[in-house]
């Protein structure tokens, strides 16, 4: 028996198609596409007229993924968390940025 796994190379050049993110997020369809309509995930639109996302979408789609599974949240919470998440990363990036210009003990 082998155990297959898939693996994909994330760069920021990537595009990922909305039937592409379906099958790698463990998300439904309508709940990407509210996510999107809330603004939790960034999209953008795709020369064939559907939805194309940055591989970086990935991430916070099987983020959203877990945290859906793991609190029961529905899509309103996972845009509330997804947010939140993001305005902590962003904190965190900033906390680092100013510690490099204290002086060293």
């Amino acid at each position: 028996m082998t155990i297959e796994t898939e693996v994909w190379w994330l760069d920021e050049h990537r595009v990922v198609s909305l039937t592409e993110l379906v099958e790698v997020s463990g998300l439904r369809e309508a709940e990407l596409l509210e996510l999107v309509s809330s603004g939790a995930l960034p999209a953008r639109d795709s020369p064939d007229g559907g939805l194309a996302f940055s591989a970086r979408v990935v991430t916070l789609a099987r983020t959203a993924c877990r945290l859906r599974d793991d609190f029961e949240l529905d899509t309103r919470g996972l845009a509330v968390a997804l947010r939140l998440l993001e305005r902590v990363r962003d904190l965190e990036g900033e906390v680092t940025r100013l510690r490099a210009h204290l002086p060293q003990r």
